[in-house]
């Protein structure tokens, strides 16, 4: 199966057939005292990478699955939806959570209180989002810019993962935008903090989730930290894509987002592309719809909630079926279920014995966005460091719902 690479012209994305990736034996991925077998991470997505689609996940192939991104404040306040945003299922070989947070203090907080109580084997920062609410105050792929404010949340945050021995990592973008790159200057200095490990999705904030991710920029970063696992990030749509990106940049293993939204089962093509193997799942739309259901039956464990767990799996549809030949009335019923019973008999409406499309299912997956400006604090461009009115106000920026 050849690699589907997204193109870009005048704005326009179109998906094409390449010629296969060379094949490639990738070893186990060592983060600290944890190993991962299958060098393949799922990155978190606010309300999809929760238990159920974890376990779905993890039903279909290996890797480390990290669950949503958690804000550092709720945790510290223990709310009801940060608590759930951090349980995970006893199966979970390695529990991942992903912090965020602007102040250093509270950063360090909710690792401490995550080591001492016991609640994750590793913990992931997240400097690389780049959705507004975030920014504008001054996180996710923002804050890197000020070095202060960086080099001190990342200290903090390690100092209090190691005194558990947990793995710390860090996951940012490219920087703010190409005139403000802050990945190496910010790679080095959280190798130097002693992370685990440093992931980077290749765009920068601005360019949101559109274009085409800058792999050159993940290579450069590998040739400049020698001494620690990096990984990569951006545009990894099929099994191919993450050999390529292997074999191209040189990374340690591979950071899944937008692609498998959808196709729980691109993990298990991964585990098989690091093996060597060219097996590849290529579902009809009878086991699409298998795999549809049995990720609804998992969020109404997850919630105890049939209600919301069906206008949860809603969002879910369209990635399932893109590309597979079903009538707009019934895409439609789909995504108005509310209840597990209407969604089997919207289910079993479909032609099951409907074979896999091939191209018309791979590639991007929801809405990119376009480039836009960043949402900034005031002056934050100005200097690398922070001002007097910014440090004051960085103690109270903390989100207290989850993050994108």
């Amino acid at each position: 199966m050849g690699r589907f690479a997204r193109l870009c012209d005048n704005g326009q994305v179109t998906v094409v057939a390449t010629p296969p990736a060379p094949k490639l034996e990738l070893p186990p991925l060592k983060l600290g005292p944890l190993t991962v077998d299958t060098p393949v991470i799922l990155a978190p997505m606010a309300g999809i990478t929760n238990s159920a689609f974890r376990r779905l996940c993890r039903e279909y192939g290996g890797g480390m699955y990290v669950a949503e991104m958690v804000t550092s404040r709720a945790l510290v306040e223990r709310t009801p939806e940060s608590l759930r945003i951090i349980s995970h299922d006893d199966d979970e070989k390695i529990r991942s959570v992903q912090l965020y947070g602007v102040d250093p203090v509270t950063v360090g907080a909710a690792v401490r209180m995550l080591v001492e109580e016991d609640r994750a084997d590793h913990i992931d920062l997240n400097f690389g989002c780049p959705v507004p609410k975030v920014t504008r105050r001054g996180g996710g792929s923002a804050l890197p810019w000020k070095i202060d404010l960086f080099t001190s949340i990342v200290q903090n945050a390690v100092k209090e993962a190691s005194k558990g021995n947990v793995p710390l990592t860090i996951k940012m973008r490219k920087g703010i935008d190409d005139d403000h790159l802050t990945y190496l200057d910010a790679g080095r200095i959280a190798r130097d903090a002693g992370v685990a490990a440093v992931a980077l999705h290749g765009r920068t904030a601005a360019q949101f989730y559109s274009g085409q991710a800058d792999w050159s920029a993940i290579a450069r970063l590998r040739e400049a930290l020698p001494d620690i696992p990096v990984l990569g990030n951006g545009d990894i749509w099929s099994a191919e894509d993450a050999v390529r990106m292997v074999h191209e940049t040189g990374v340690d293993g591979v950071v899944v987002g937008r692609g498998c939204q959808g196709r729980p089962w691109l993990f298990g093509d991964l585990m098989a592309a690091f093996e060597g193997s060219d097996v590849r799942h290529k579902p009809d739309l009878g086991k699409v719809s298998e795999s549809v259901y049995r990720h609804a039956e998992l969020m109404v464990e997850t919630f105890g909630d049939e209600g919301k767990a069906l206008r949860e799996i809603r969002k879910h549809i369209a990635w399932y079926f893109k590309g597979y030949v079903v009538g707009g009335e019934l895409r439609t019923r789909m995504t108005l279920v509310n209840s597990l019973e209407e969604l089997r008999a919207a289910l079993n409406e479909l032609d099951s014995t409907s074979p896999y499309p091939g191209v018309d299912a791979e590639g991007p997956r929801g809405r990119a966005g376009s480039p836009k400006t960043p949402a900034l604090p005031k002056d934050w461009l100005e200097s690398r460091a922070l001002n007097a009115a910014q440090s004051k106000d960085i103690a109270a920026a903390e989100l207290d719902v989850s993050g994108g």
